[in-house]
């Protein structure tokens, strides 16, 4: 597409070329890139449609990559990428071998921190600056951390640290009152606390118009003191002013989509020698008014229409599944509570927030907090379920061992997004949950092969008594008619289909892919739907036949080592071939192509296993 700015903007420096008028021209031909590209590819639209002008006062103003700006989480980071000689490869952004979504550092110079979870800017520019400060260099060090991300316990080490050390670092915090949903908690409640204070509101708006009307031969110092004036004046206004109580200078709240106001502001932050917090209000989804209206829809969004919103593709998920079925239950069990860090809509939570709002909470993005939070709620009989995407609940792994399975605490954890994810690439693909849960004791892990049995196995959770996973990926559900709900033993196995010349141990989404494989070939398949504890009695019973085990997950440590160990354990040494990922961080693209790549579709499943029952 033809753009009057955009396309002769081939680094920052094109930027700063332009004046405020051109800026503003710019800014919108950028949020119309990034809806057309993303109504296509999908992606992480209002955050970044929030940004614009933000991005395009930082890059005006410093100096990168000499200065190091650092994206928190990445959602956001699409009008950066525009910027940074990204602009003619950015219709491939989430695309196989195309541009990453988040900022990546073998991407670009530009990308100074690699992200994809929430909360780390803060700590890497600490460290990006104390690095810089060994090395007896000078540039500055900007982190952009949204108001949703600042409810994670990282970003306070951070600027706990920031505070103390006096380190020459500037945090901006883009506060557009929105994680991924509406923002909950203390800090939600702080900050709204800041802006909406009516006397600082005032002052804060004739203090600019004085600085408005100060004639051009009065000169920076006499400005430098009027702005130091309305810093100083702004803390009595202010209550409870926690960060300078942390030791940053506070500055703002400020337009952010105000590009003069911002240039202005960030030109005299940048002469400053201190760590610096810098309060930014923007509007999530921004320039598109569907995205304006719904910016939790459109935070993360597949192919769209941009005429009218909507969706291109609807069909219904195993995350839409999980949630009806524990609002189901939850109506007659008093006991079930559901716990979310900051996504109900993308774990299926919404409608059981709509229904039973006295047992939701939504901890923020915080998700350590939310493990440790449920283990205090188990304590007291209540059975609470954990709504968490694979790769979130790494960050817990300390949480679910020691709080919870250490206690043998009754917290059910609905692990969404397990195994590839496709275009969100390797800071989101759940593909390491079934490794790094499988040494962990007391713990229960199941993956249902469709939404029948995940709708039974949340049955069956909620009436035993052990810590227990349940994985399930995302994808679309088979369509399978509807059943009653069933309680599955813990640890048992079932064989859907027998074959002479050697069976399939698969689990979760591959027991269907297995059955299709090898539909007319001489091979059993059995559902495993356990990979803790396992089903030795029925797996035993094949140790002389030619064995393979599929699960989409990493092979290290998985699902099918664990069926070696079984064996080895029993002394029997299985012919065992193991199907599954590789030991690499899988790369962005479409969910089917990975798992056709990687050898696990029907067609690479059957390949393999012809070739090892023959």
């Amino acid at each position: 597409m033809s753009y009057k700015y955009l396309n002769n903007i081939n680094s920052p420096e094109d930027v700063k070329k332009l004046n405020t008028d051109e800026l503003k021209e710019l800014a919108e031909e950028i949020r119309e890139e990034i809806i057309n590209v993303i109504s296509k590819n999908g992606g992480h639209l209002a955050p970044s449609l929030g940004v614009v002008e933000l991005t395009l006062a930082l890059h005006r103003v410093f100096d990168a990559p000499v200065d190091k700006i650092i994206w928190d989480v990445g959602h956001q980071a699409y009008p950066h990428k525009l910027i940074t000689g990204r602009r003619e490869k950015f219709n491939t952004i989430r695309k196989y071998d195309g541009l990453s979504g988040f900022p990546k550092r073998s991407e670009s110079d530009y990308d100074d921190f690699g992200v994809g979870h929430a909360s780390t800017s803060i700590a890497a520019a600490m460290g990006i600056a104390t690095a810089r400060d060994l090395n007896k260099e000078k540039y500055k060090v900007i982190a952009i951390i949204g108001d949703g991300a600042l409810t994670g316990g990282l970003a306070y080490e951070g600027l706990n640290q920031a505070g103390f050390l006096r380190k020459d670092i500037i945090i901006v915090l883009n506060d557009n009152k929105m994680s991924i949903s509406e923002n909950v908690g203390g800090v939600a409640h702080y900050l709204n606390k800041i802006v909406t204070t009516p006397l600082y509101t005032q002052f804060k708006t004739d203090t600019w118009e004085l600085l408005d009307k100060l004639p051009s031969w009065i000169g920076n110092a006499a400005k430098d003191s009027v702005r130091r004036l309305k810093e100083g004046l702004k803390n009595l206004a202010v209550p409870t002013m926690l960060f300078e109580e942390l030791g940053l200078r506070y500055i703002g709240p400020l337009d952010g989509h105000n590009i003069e106001l911002l240039t202005e502001n960030f030109k005299y932050i940048k002469t400053l020698k201190e760590p610096v917090f810098v309060h930014i209000l923007t509007e999530k989804g921004r320039g598109y008014n569907f995205a304006q209206a719904e910016p939790s829809k459109f935070h993360g969004i597949g192919a769209f229409s941009i005429d009218t919103g909507e969706s291109i593709s609807k069909s219904n998920t195993y995350s839409d599944v999980f949630g009806e079925t524990i609002t189901e239950l939850a109506k007659t069990d008093s006991r079930i509570v559901a716990i979310t860090a900051a996504m109900p809509e993308g774990t299926g939570l919404d409608m059981f927030r709509k229904e039973l709002p006295e047992r939701f909470f939504d901890v923020g993005i915080a998700e350590e907090y939310a493990l440790t939070f449920a283990a205090g709620i188990a304590t007291k009989g209540y059975k609470p379920i954990c709504a968490i995407y694979s790769t979130f609940l790494q960050r817990g792994l300390d949480q679910l061992i020691h709080d919870i399975c250490l206690q043998n605490l009754p917290v059910i954890f609905a692990v969404d997004r397990a195994g590839i994810v496709g275009e969100d690439g390797p800071t989101h693909q759940g593909t390491f949950d079934l490794s790094y849960l499988h040494c962990i004791p007391n713990l229960v892990i199941c993956s249902p092969k469709d939404e029948n049995e995940l709708r039974s196995m949340f049955y069956t959770a909620v009436n035993n008594n052990s810590p227990i996973v349940i994985r399930y990926p995302r994808s679309k559900i088979t369509g399978v008619e509807k059943t009653e709900l069933q309680n599955i033993p813990y640890g048992k196995a079932e064989i859907l289909k027998s074959g002479d010349r050697g069976t399939i141990f698969a689990i979760g989404s591959m027991v269907y892919v297995a059955m299709e494989a090898v539909k007319d070939l001489p091979v059993g398949v059995v559902n495993a739907r356990f990979a803790k504890p396992l089903d030795k009695e029925l797996f035993m019973q094949f140790k002389d036949t030619k064995i393979i085990t599929i699960e989409e997950n990493t092979l290290n440590s998985g699902f099918g080592s664990a069926i070696m160990e079984m064996f080895n354990e029993a002394g029997d040494n299985a012919n065992l071939l193991r199907l599954g990922l590789p030991d690499m961080f899988i790369e962005q693209g479409n969910r089917n192509f990975i798992l056709e790549k990687y050898g696990l579709s029907a067609k690479g499943i059957r390949e393999k296993v012809e070739k090892f029952i023959l």
